[in-house]
């Protein structure tokens, strides 16, 4: 589906580095290298490297001020682990209903649920219903397609709610406001990235905090390195923290990968234009494409059923599915929506007829860069 590719890379040179001079673990000037290569490449101010995308989120969360009981709004497209970094704080996810066009969060549907459920007292949003602080949204951009994070932003600016973007999948997409391009991860307050091995660059396992907010920086590497205060030899630690630090070993394959992101990127477009090209003739299905001023990273290239019942639909997916495992072509529906997972049945949703609509349309295509050989 998306092998990583490290071929004509740096790779082993850089690895070896580490291993010749023992700095393997998260201290090593790799990591340091790593997050000033991440902010060339977004135009972020700062970048804070971690462990994988989960504890970026996580530490994210916690910064804009997720804490144990609080409510945070999310699309109920996407890996677990968005719905599972709010948990880790004994926070509560709330599912806000996608746009059917870029499968992300849909501001209307953002903004109906707040219209619907929602107080402010001190300035701070509350859930009537429920009576829980609502302590941010989480807006998603799936398979790499840009979310409407502006439009987003304007109705969470009205709550008074803090935005915390995941764009695990989304390294190398942009979104233009006000004729700039914007990479994504940088219009909310935090941004996160994973670097998984099956993104469009992999550290192994890793991830990445954006963020131009100074502050929110200088607490999220603080709080990355379990809180210890600076000293050439003591060892003192001011609050509760967590051992989050990327160790030196993966952001060393990192920069490796950093090297030849934008020929990744390049190949996945080519690939990306070939299954539009192939299927275009075909009825009844079409690619998912970006939102109009926006870039994809193409990170999985997806494929969706257009037959107007649900059951056909389902039908052919399976269909479609069994026999391309059949055949060894690795194909891959949409993950089951996080709403219908046992551990979040129970949770506080708003109307979500668009993701349900969508759950079996959807096929990701083999997306990796390797797909292409030139």
């Amino acid at each position: 589906l998306h092998e990583p590719d490290f071929k004509d890379t740096n790779a082993w040179k850089y690895t070896k580095e580490c291993l010749d001079s023992g700095w393997v673990s998260s201290a090593g000037k790799w990591v340091n290298t790593f997050e000033e290569e991440i902010c060339k490449f977004t135009g972020s101010k700062h970048a804070i490297a971690v462990t994988n995308g989960t504890v970026a989120l996580r530490l994210s969360l916690y910064i804009v001020g997720v804490r144990a009981g609080d409510e945070v709004l999310i699309p109920p497209i996407s890996f677990v682990a968005t719905a599972n970094a709010i948990s880790h704080l004994g926070a509560i996810p709330h599912f806000i209903d996608i746009d059917t066009n870029s499968l992300a969060m849909c501001p209307l549907a953002l903004q109906r649920r707040l219209d619907k459920i929602t107080k402010i007292k001190d300035g701070i949003c509350y859930n009537k219903n429920t009576g829980r602080k609502i302590s941010a949204i989480l807006p998603v951009h799936v398979f790499g397609n840009p979310a409407d994070v502006k439009a987003i932003k304007n109705v969470a600016q009205k709550y008074t709610i803090p935005i915390v973007e995941d764009a695990a999948e989304a390294l190398g997409s942009w979104i233009k406001l006000d004729s700039k391009n914007i990479h994504c991860g940088l219009i909310g307050d935090i941004g996160t990235l994973s670097f998984n091995g099956n993104k469009i660059i992999t550290t192994g396992g890793g991830g990445v905090l954006l963020t131009n907010d100074n502050r929110k920086a200088s607490i999220a590497r603080h709080l990355s390195c379990t809180a210890k205060t600076p000293h050439k030899w003591e060892f003192h630690h001011d609050q509760v923290g967590w051992n989050d630090r990327m160790p030196n070993i993966n952001a060393a394959i990192g920069v490796s990968q950093l090297e030849k992101i934008n020929d990744f990127l390049k190949k996945k477009l080519k690939l990306f234009s070939l299954y539009q090209e192939s299927i275009s003739s075909i009825e009844g299905i079409e690619i998912l494409t970006p939102r109009v001023n926006t870039k994809s990273n193409n990170w999985l290239i997806t494929l969706r059923f257009l037959h107007s019942k649900g059951y056909e639909v389902q039908k052919q997916s399976e269909e479609l599915l069994f026999k391309s495992h059949q055949q060894g072509i690795l194909l891959r529906p949409v993950w089951k929506l996080l709403h219908k997972l046992p551990m979040y049945k129970k949770n506080p949703k708003g109307s979500l007829n668009n993701a349900e609509d969508q759950e079996y349309r959807l096929i990701n295509l083999p997306s990796s860069p390797r797909i292409i050989s030139k």
